[in-house]
């Protein structure tokens, strides 16, 4: 009788730990999830544990009770078998497969990447946003004690605009306690364009976010409803009418057990009422942005240029392999948030081949070859134009300026606030326009590329080259202009803009120098450097 209760007892507290197991770390009933082998695993080691301190009491014991050994033997399968499906699913045996995860197409940059108006270019990254958007929070002296800001901060296109939108969270789990009912009153925006910073309150709070606890948790809601689903990483976003969602990826393996990782569907989940949707991705609403994690993306697009020359290519001889640079940023594309970066050679030099963009809604990738600067060299190359003022470079954001390829970027002080705006050709990139404001920057920029001055090419243009004799500066409201006289030329006087030509600064006395100008403008103003006219 005692041993039968002994062994209900038993059963009922291995349940009880198996349960509360599952409901904190919540694994998804999947072959294809590691959280669900480690599930199992755990539960077959605490019942051939539980069994084995009633039953046996030695080595010898272990060796002669079937079950334990039957046990102890489905633990080690388990292990071997979860180990060989790793295996099995690497790139080391599948690097042909992983190549095609992504099948990038040439892509046109003046044809693809239009040009888009200076107040719709996102000026800030995300540490920016996240300081305005902390400051907002504590404006609010209603909210500021009992909420914060979560450090999601989702970059979307809303109404044609590109904005970070996050929500709040609760301060503290007894500030959850007393809010809980009421739920999450708001969620903040900013306008990367404007700066415009809002914090948009709810009729409704939002009821399901990472901040919950218990059922209202939004990863063991969404265990609940589809227990056999494997998430990634969640984002946070807003439909057409502001309604705040999650937009919540499921993970599909294509390779084995666990390789070849995309995205298969996509929930919907109201962070309000927790209504979910379920889409394939084919089939999601064209609002929602970001269905593929921008990390992921990069991580396929690195199977594609590392692995397409065979896995130990990829190790030893590296012959043709290229990666993605450290860092990426988002370019709005046709109402759809598209990841961009650029792709370098394994080698490790500071230059790019090209670069890629990758959609996060339906992992279309392009790739531009355009060689030139490698990211951090662009910012490298724009902090020296401010080095006086000590302000950092934020990572560069592509763009299309009067046609060519462009680094664009924020220069902010200590304090995290943006203070002035560098644009650089990335193939060009010593070549740097600084504005207070992006027009400002903007103008000098296309200035700058284009070579426009007071003189204009025509058929009277000349071309001279020579070395430097003597070297002057000037200013002429409020521009500087350097004055040239050339060896073989010493009866005349070459005027350079620097606003115009600002590569001049590389040039001294000594150095020789391809000048074309205009003999009938002022001061034999010069037309552009290098370039082909009438000796």
């Amino acid at each position: 009788m005692f041993r039968k209760k002994g062994k209900i007892f038993l059963a009922v507290i291995v349940l009880i730990v198996a349960a509360a197991y599952y409901y904190v770390t919540i694994p998804a009933i999947n072959i294809h999830a590691s959280g669900f082998w480690a599930f199992i695993f755990v539960l077959l080691a605490v019942l051939v544990g539980a069994y084995g301190l009633r039953r046996v009491h030695s080595v010898q014991e272990i060796r002669q009770n079937k079950i334990m050994k039957l046990g102890i033997g489905a633990i080690l399968l388990l292990a071997v078998v979860y180990l060989a499906g790793s295996v099995l699913s690497s790139p080391i045996i599948n690097a042909k497969k992983y190549t095609k995860l992504v099948e990038p197409q040439t892509g046109d940059f003046t044809e693809d990447i239009q040009q888009i108006s200076y107040d719709q270019i996102p000026l800030l990254d995300k540490d920016s946003a996240e300081l305005l958007g902390n400051r907002k929070m504590g404006s609010m002296v209603d909210m500021v004690s009992q909420f914060e800001v979560s450090s999601l901060y989702s970059q979307i296109n809303y109404k044609g605009r590109p904005v970070r939108v996050t929500p709040l969270v609760y301060a503290s789990a007894i500030k959850w306690f007393t809010n809980m009912r009421e739920g999450i009153p708001a969620y903040i925006m900013i306008d990367m364009a404007t700066q415009n910073t809002e914090l948009v309150k709810l009729s409704e709070g939002i009821r399901y976010s990472e901040s919950e606890y218990f059922n209202r948790y939004i990863y063991r809601h969404l265990r609940f409803k589809y227990p056999t689903y494997i998430f990634d990483q969640l984002s946070f976003e807003i439909d057409e009418e502001g309604t705040p969602y999650w937009i919540c990826p499921v993970k599909k393996y294509t390779i084995g057990l666990f390789g070849g990782q995309v995205i298969g569907r996509v929930v919907l989940c109201n962070a309000v009422t927790g209504e979910c949707e379920d889409y394939k991705v084919e089939d999601c609403p064209k609002w929602v942005d970001r269905v593929y994690p921008a990390d992921l993306l990069i991580q396929l697009y690195d199977y594609h240029g590392t692995l397409k020359n065979g896995f130990l290519n990829s190790i030893l001889g590296q012959k043709g392999c290229l990666q993605t640079t450290d860092g990426y940023n988002y370019l709005a594309i046709d109402d759809d948030v598209w990841v961009y970066t650029g792709v370098t050679s394994v080698s490790g030099d500071r230059s790019n081949v090209g670069f890629v963009l990758m959609n996060q809604r339906t992992k279309e990738t392009k790739f531009y070859e355009i060689p030139g600067a490698e990211e951090y060299s662009a910012m490298d190359s724009a902090e020296g134009q401010v080095q006086n003022l000590g302000y950092r470079a934020t990572f560069p954001l592509l763009l299309n300026i009067a046609g060519e390829p462009t680094y664009f970027i924020a220069l902010k002080d200590n304090a995290g606030l943006v203070k002035k705006y560098a644009m650089l050709n990335i193939q060009k990139y010593q070549n740097v326009a600084i504005g207070d404001t992006v027009s400002e920057c903007e103008k000098t920029y296309v200035k700058m590329i284009k070579g426009t001055s007071t003189a204009v090419a025509d058929e009277n243009t000349k071309k001279v080259t020579g070395e430097i004799y003597r070297m002057a500066q000037g200013v002429i409201e409020g521009n500087t202009h350097y004055y040239l006289v050339l060896k073989n030329h010493k009866d005349m006087i070459f005027d350079v803009p620097i606003t115009d030509f600002l590569e001049i600064v590389k040039y001294d006395v000594g150095d020789t120098i391809t000048i074309a100008y205009n003999p009938s403008s002022p001061a034999n103003t010069v037309i552009a450097l290098g370039e082909t006219g009438n000796e």
